[in-house]
């Protein structure tokens, strides 16, 4: 984005970066609350509210690096955060071993939804033909679409704490799912492992390029 300065373009990404964090975690706390969980709801976790979900570390400053460090190297590369955990009280839930997958799945779902929804931004920046307003839409469209399902694809890896390792404990049978809920300690080393070794962004190229083409798709573009 040649017309975009990269004080303008980190300011342009943060926007899709925070929503993409912060509606993530909202949506468990609502799932939560449709299953009988209200902890999320009571500590003040249950809205839409950025600053509410924002982490200083995971939510601006890691992903603010990665963009200014993918763009001096010539693009924006592997962007990845987090936000502060909505609280659940499994034991509050009405099924809690069959429920935990319906809260864990609510957080990717949310995430494809808003990618769609980046999708159709970038289409209207297609259709304004405005040269600054165009360029600033689209490269917000574009940096949407990618970071909500970049962390769609991370959240359902099947590692704890991630969404994915909620899901498999949720259907794996009870011995099993005790024994894999032990390594939840460890998740976060193998994950910044895979990373740091390359081996997530590899595993991330396969699906991420097709679910791209498949939101594009759907907006039109």
């Amino acid at each position: 984005m040649e017309n975009i300065s990269l004080i303008q373009q980190i300011s342009v990404a943060l926007l899709p970066l925070v929503f993409a964090i912060t509606l993530h975690e909202y949506a468990h706390g609502w799932a939560a609350k449709k299953l009988g969980d209200t902890t999320a709801e009571k500590s003040g976790r249950l809205t839409m509210n950025p600053i509410n979900h924002i982490d200083p570390v995971g939510t601006v400053l890691v992903p603010g690096l990665l963009i200014l460090t993918g763009y001096l190297s010539g693009g924006v590369g592997f962007i990845f955060g987090w936000a502060k955990p909505v609280p659940v009280d499994w034991s509050m839930l009405g099924n809690p071993k069959r429920d935990m997958a319906f809260v864990a799945v609510a957080g990717p779902v949310a995430n494809l939804i808003m990618a769609i929804l980046w999708a159709m931004v970038a289409k209207i920046a297609i259709l304004l033909q405005s040269p600054f307003a165009s360029d600033a839409m689209l490269f917000m469209g574009g940096i949407g679409i990618s970071l909500n399902l970049i962390f769609m694809l991370l959240n359902l890896l099947p590692i704890l704490p991630l969404d994915g390792g909620r899901i498999l404990v949720s259907i794996l049978p009870g011995p099993l799912a005790w024994k894999f809920s032990q390594s939840e300690p460890y998740g976060m080393f193998i994950l910044i492992g895979l990373l740091a070794t390359g081996i997530l962004s590899s595993v991330l190229s396969y699906p991420l390029p097709a679910l791209q083409q498949l939101v594009a798709a759907i907006a039109g573009l």
